[in-house]
């Protein structure tokens, strides 16, 4: 599975939280998803509350899921988040 880079930030879109690998796994006009794993450790909430910046620099607010039990190896680990963009952010 190819995984794109982006980066992550909190709700205003100014506070730069931490870069991700993802990867989209359905698109529509008005719905995105997909899966995301952080590069580096960093605790992350369930929830909305994010933005998400694409590879391609487009920008989406997002909502979060932990996946239970989906860790890469690692001290300490990283986890994969499903996520679900919601609109665009300008």
């Amino acid at each position: 599975m190819k995984l794109n880079k982006g980066k992550l930030y909190g709700s205003r879109g100014e506070e730069f939280i931490v870069n991700v690998d993802y990867k989209l796994y359905h698109e529509s006009e008005s719905s995105w998803q997909g899966e995301l794993k952080t590069t580096e450790y960093r605790r992350l909430s369930d929830g909305d509350g994010y933005i998400i910046e694409l590879q391609d620099g487009f920008r989406s607010r997002c909502s979060l899921r932990k996946k239970i039990n989906q860790a890469v190896s690692g001290i300490p680990p990283l986890y994969h988040y499903y996520f679900k963009m919601h609109e665009s952010f300008e």
